[in-house]
């Protein structure tokens, strides 16, 4: 289960490792959107509804447990970069350890906010019970979703990505099958698009146990189960971070959302397709992020320090040239995109003015993602926390707010909100990355020495 990510072809490696990344967000992507399709086939819009919202707040949920396990991750590739093969089966048994009482204590306090949930994101009445029951379901099931997550990480933190990839396709295709059976044939409604999330997501838990007994690369001993200080701290010291930066990231999303709501309904369409849009786009930037951290934490582990930079490097050159082709293809053929989601005059003109400025956070948003990767591999993922929200709170919210009160008719002004933001990212990325140089890198402890 071990790959070495510190030898060979470092594009090579980059692509080796992002490509099953990438595959695999963009195939948990298709959880809700297969859902939401096969239940409004056989449902009324109470239903779409109540599965649509339902998986949007299992989305965030599943984004902020996936940023805490980052901390596994890099702590996992840091050891075997190092050669502390030892310390593998600590850090893997704590995991599992402090992942059970989150699973847990999670899953009770959002049973608990069920009501409060659905009133924030303004549920529409008669999508309430079912939505309820949807969110009761998942929310049952997160002690699954948490494994799959986790176990995922550790496999990441060994240098393999293909596994998760292979896991998450099993749970796809169970998720797609169980839909058709209790939302088809069992007319089960939002409820049968629930268990078929959790069924599917504990399918691909069991085969993913299967594995590691099968590759025998993890040995866990009683001893590795009990809560080591050191290592938990080493653990949440990254997560942490990472997990409340998604978290509010994704809080922004829907403070942008009631934003446009507010604006009407044809901008909220229009908003909304291309909120969609963005987000596939950016599976890229996402992909390289957790990247960098997992290759640049081998390297960190073992000392190769100018391979780590040049893993930076590398991402950053790779994400903005992606951005600049989709933000050419998006300027250019802004109409032609949001037609393929509606008919409205209206919601195809705004929605073009909106895609054609917003498109440009995919360049500048890449760079401050891999960044963000990079501070994670060397356990500073609060450098990644401290400018993401500065962007949040102090450019992008308030400039989409503004711009939708100075400029009513036009949402150009309230797409460039965003790339806005991720330009002051870059610019404190940058400012934190020569300060750690100056303060760490010469230092006497070894640590990125041999930079020039």
């Amino acid at each position: 289960m071990q790959i070495n990510l510190t030898k060979g072809s470092i594009i090579k490696t980059i692509a080796a490792f992002s490509l099953p990344y990438l595959l695999a967000y963009f195939l948990q992507t298709l959880y809700g959107l297969a859902d939401v399709y096969i239940t409004g086939q056989f449902n009324g819009s109470d239903a779409i509804t109540a599965v649509s919202m339902g998986s949007q707040v299992m989305h965030m949920i599943t984004v902020v447990i996936v940023g805490f396990a980052m901390g596994t991750t890099v702590v996992i590739s840091q050891a075997v970069g190092a050669g502390r093969n030892k310390e593998i089966s600590g850090v893997v048994g704590n995991t599992a350890s402090l992942f059970l009482v989150v699973s847990v204590v999670l899953t009770i306090i959002l049973c608990i906010l069920i009501k409060p949930v659905l009133k924030v994101m303004r549920t529409p009445a008669e999508a309430v019970e079912e939505a309820s029951l949807y969110l009761r379901i998942c929310f049952a099931g997160i002690p699954f979703i948490t494994a799959y997550n986790v176990l995922s990480a550790v496999f990441r933190g060994m240098g393999d990505s293909k596994s998760p990839l292979v896991f998450v396709g099993i749970a796809c295709a169970f998720n797609i099958l169980l839909d058709y059976i209790l939302i088809g044939v069992f007319k089960m409604g939002a409820a049968g698009a629930a268990c078929a999330t959790v069924f599917s997501q504990t399918a691909s838990v069991v085969f993913a146990f299967v594995a590691i007994i099968k590759k025998r690369s993890v040995t866990l001993q009683k001893g590795d189960l009990r809560p080591d200080g050191r290592v938990l701290s080493k653990i949440m010291k990254i997560g942490i971070p990472v997990a409340l930066q998604d978290g509010l990231i994704q809080v922004s999303f829907l403070v942008i959302t009631i934003i446009a709501n507010k604006r009407g309904v044809e901008i909220a369409a229009a908003v909304g397709i291309v909120e969609k849009i963005i987000g596939m786009l950016f599976l890229i930037p996402s992909s390289m992020l957790s990247s960098i951290s997992a290759i640049a934490a081998q390297n960190n582990g073992a000392g190769l320090h100018k391979r780590a930079v040049k893993t930076l490097r590398y991402g950053i050159f790779i994400c903005v040239g992606f951005g600049a082709v989709f933000t050419l293809i998006c300027r250019l053929w802004a109409t032609d995109i949001i037609g393929m989601f509606s008919d409205e005059a209206v919601v195809i003109e705004m929605g073009a003015q909106y895609l054609k400025s917003y498109v440009i956070d995919c360049i500048v948003a890449g760079v401050h993602f891999c960044f963000s990767g990079f501070f994670c591999a060397y356990s500073r993922s609060i450098a990644s926390f401290i400018h993401n929200i500065l962007s949040i709170v102090l450019v992008r919210i308030p400039g989409a707010y503004l711009a939708s009160v100075y400029y009513p008719d036009d949402l150009t002004p309230m797409g460039l909100a965003a790339p806005a933001g991720s330009l002051l990212s870059v610019f404190i990325c940058v400012g934190i990355y020569i300060a750690l140089r100056k303060k760490i890198f010469n230092s006497n402890s070894g640590i990125m020495s041999g930079i020039k």
